[in-house]
């Protein structure tokens, strides 16, 4: 995958928007029995991504089961606390990579317009 007009940002946002998807089931999931928690490693499925991976080999590759610190009897690795900071962690980062990709697309549309 090349580069391209966004650099690593466009392979960044949509990593970053199927973790966010990932981490709000984790939650949705916290009072299921039996489920297990998965996160994704975003810099290995950046690397995959960038290395030419298909989108959903890419994640595939970096998606990984959490380890609970206090497992519950019921098999659920959801640990809420756990889950909201890596969801909110998570959506700073997201916003931040959609602000600089929104600022680079009206900055190249002045650019068109002559401004």
């Amino acid at each position: 995958m090349s580069k391209g007009l966004f650099g690593i940002h466009g392979a960044a946002l949509e990593i970053r928007a199927q973790r966010m998807g990932m981490l709000g089931s984790n939650i949705a999931n916290a009072g299921t029995p039996g489920y297990k928690a998965r996160d994704i490693d975003f810099a290995a499925a950046l690397d995959a991504k960038l290395g030419g991976a298909p989108d959903g080999a890419a994640i595939d590759r970096a998606t990984r089961y959490r380890v609970p610190v206090m497992p519950s009897l019921d098999g659920n690795t959801v640990e809420m606390a756990t889950e909201q900071t890596a969801f909110a962690e998570n959506a700073v980062a997201y916003t931040a990579t959609l602000s600089f990709l929104s600022g680079r697309v009206e900055k190249l549309t002045r650019a068109i317009k002559g401004e």
